[in-house]
């Protein structure tokens, strides 16, 4: 067995035990290469077909082609969907691009506030009824107690701080230090009522581990993260007015696996890209422990 088959049997394993300990269980879809690894497992893991909702925060900001294949890999695989925003915030333009908040600020009330609001149950569901073949809106959606999240520690240094099975309190609140343990693949999954769970199957996975599994299963990805002619491309995705592309003549898989083997980006942070992660001097800890993704 190979480090893909050990990493994809453990995060299989954990997307499982998840199911079967969280009964008001979704998961974070943000249409980025983790995320829709996540995705593919969580089909594997129930034979192509994913068991609870997925949540996809909706700042306004995302470049269309993420939109694109947002909506096109939703219709073909029948996923249920619930779409959360911070509208609030939007209309009143409190937000970065507008000049009225930081990138930080923008940033806690685009996805921050408006993934709390969503797990607290105001976010718009869209069921897809087999028996129609269409899909359904529902309003009233429920509260989530546990929510699956594409999250690698290596990625930032604050996630390396997360457990497989990390505790938020009711208010989605993260204590770092209150975090239990888990040696051997013992993993805490009881918690005191009123705790918010997040699952991170994907922890131990680095950026060459996904796009080496991404080959291998061969998984299509959003265009943006191969270079098209112009020398860049995107190692992460976020809003358009905060992500920046890097310089890359990768323009496919193969070439970005390369890439990361050669040591091309060995002294370049994966998020460079990320303006928000520079305002205030790289590190996302404290904003992430008021509940950002």
């Amino acid at each position: 067995m190979n480090r893909l088959d050990m990493l994809e049997n453990r995060s299989v394993h954990i997307i499982r035990e998840a199911y079967s300990q969280f009964v008001n269980l979704c998961m974070l879809w943000s249409i980025g290469k983790d995320s829709t690894v996540l995705l593919w497992l969580t089909r594997k893991a129930f034979f192509g077909h994913v068991p609870f909702p997925l949540i996809h925060i909706d700042t306004r900001y995302k470049i269309q082609s993420m939109v694109e294949y947002r909506d096109k890999l939703t219709r073909e695989w029948k996923l249920d969907m619930i779409y959360g925003e911070n509208t609030e915030a939007l209309e009143s333009k409190a937000t970065f691009p507008d000049h009225n908040a930081t990138r930080l600020e923008c940033c806690r009330r685009l996805k921050t506030d408006a993934l709390t609001k969503t797990l607290n149950g105001e976010g718009i569901r869209y069921r897809f009824n087999h028996a129609a073949d269409e899909y359904e809106i529902d309003h009233n959606t429920e509260p989530f107690t546990g929510v699956i999240v594409g999250l690698r520690a290596d990625e930032e240094g604050s996630r390396s701080k997360e457990r497989y099975f990390s505790a938020r309190d009711k208010d989605n609140v993260w204590h770092i230090s209150e975090q239990a343990p888990e040696f051997w693949n013992q993993y805490k999954t009881d918690f005191k009522y009123g705790t918010h769970v997040r699952i991170h199957p994907l922890l131990d996975w680095t950026e060459l581990d996904i796009w080496e599994y991404i080959k291998r299963e061969n998984i299509t990805m959003v265009p943006l993260y191969f270079n098209h002619g112009d020398g860049k491309r995107y190692r992460s995705l976020g809003c358009w007015p905060c992500t920046k592309p890097v310089a890359s003549d990768a323009s496919n898989v193969d070439e970005i696996i390369e890439e990361l083997k050669t040591g091309k980006f060995a002294n370049i942070a994966e998020r460079s890209g990320r303006e928000q992660d520079k305002e205030d001097g790289g590190g996302l800890e404290e904003l992430r422990k008021e509940g950002y993704m």
